[in-house]
């Protein structure tokens, strides 16, 4: 496969899954305020900073707005075009790598993403997510999944396919981890009681940002402890938004393309995605709060991705690569144990985040 082929499959699918996200985020974010009375100026940034903390955007949204307020933040999370991780830039990036890559994917692919990118740009979207938030980012949310479903079952799960799972799921992982970042470490209102009725509220937030307050509460039923949502967020292994799982999905992703066994490695992409698949299948919450902290885990968790990203792009998207021999692999595999693999180049964005 080319390299600026699967550059564009990859991208592709990182898109989709960001702007999925960034939907579920605002709309999570506005339900949860209607739970609040006599709203000031002060608890809107309360909670809609959270936001734009868990995206990095906060700089880039200085300056263009004054103060964080629900229009504000909107409009800027979902329709500026100069913000590169809004819905509308998302959507259209993701366009634009399915256009170059037209002949990789199939019709019914390209016809919902394009459909899609055409509802992001109409009027219509302006007044459906004004007279009703709800449908417009539902209708977002669909359209993204739907999208996903369509490539499972029409696209061949060859190369290409592979690639488009290895963007989605680290995405989807680094999304994650992102959102439970800020909850422990920013959102929580100083004064209020962890355990507190608000912060079981918020914490339920979380789950549903993630789409995940059904699964949760079918395996721990009526209690949303801290603890046990990063857990669940985290470690558990049959999420499809859990960490872990992602990991393990990215990792397999990674092994069928280069066709060496999961417990080897050919390219610097495979040793960084198998050794942090390592680390979150022999780690427990218990070791996570009391040894590392679960900011500073998070914090390095999101560093661990981007490396596997930046590994990624510079093994497949800019060309030169070669499926090894398996004397290669072993005498690779090797060389691991005795910690004598050279690091990897110096990281670089590939793209806006």
């Amino acid at each position: 496969m080319l390299s600026r082929v699967a550059d564009c499959l990859y991208w592709m699918s990182r898109y989709i899954e960001r702007a999925e996200n960034n939907a579920r985020l605002l709309e999570v974010n506005m339900q949860l305020l209607l739970d609040f009375e006599n709203q000031t100026e002060a608890v809107a940034r309360q909670h809609w900073l959270p936001i734009l903390n868990s995206l990095e955007d906060e700089d880039l949204f200085n300056k263009f707005y004054t103060h964080a307020d629900g229009d504000s933040v909107v409009e800027f999370v979902t329709f500026e075009p100069k913000n590169p991780n809004s819905i509308f830039s998302c959507l259209s990036r993701a366009r634009e790598n399915a256009r170059c890559v037209r002949e990789q994917i199939s019709s019914e692919m390209w016809e919902q993403l394009n459909g899609l990118y055409l509802f992001i740009c109409s009027a219509e979207a302006r007044e459906m997510l004004k007279s009703s938030a709800y449908q417009f980012f539902q209708r977002i949310r669909e359209g993204s999944h739907l999208f996903i479903g369509i490539t499972d079952v029409t696209m061949s799960h060859a190369e290409g396919w592979d690639f488009c799972q290895i963007g989605k799921h680290l995405e989807r992982a680094d999304c994650t981890s992102r959102i439970l970042d800020v909850k422990y470490h920013i959102l929580l209102p100083s004064g209020e009681r962890v355990g507190g009725n608000l912060d079981t509220v918020q914490w339920m937030a979380v789950l549903r940002s993630c789409s995940a307050l059904e699964a949760y509460t079918k395996l721990h039923v009526g209690e949303i402890a801290p603890w046990k949502v990063a857990e669940f967020l985290i470690l558990n292994d049959q999420f499809p938004r859990a960490v872990r799982f992602c990991i393990h999905r990215f990792d397999a992703a990674l092994h069928r393309i280069s066709g060496v066994a999961e417990d080897r490695y050919s390219c610097e992409a495979e040793r960084l995605s198998g050794r942090l698949r390592g680390e979150v299948d022999y780690t427990s919450i218990t070791e996570i709060f009391q040894q590392h902290g679960l900011h500073q885990y998070l914090d390095r968790m999101q560093k661990r991705l981007l490396e596997i990203g930046v590994a990624t792009h510079e093994t497949y998207c800019e060309g030169g690569w070669q499926a090894p021999t398996q004397s290669q692999s072993q005498s690779q595999s090797q060389s691991s144990g005795n910690g004598n693999q050279s690091q990897s180049q110096s990281q670089r964005q590939t793209a806006a985040r």
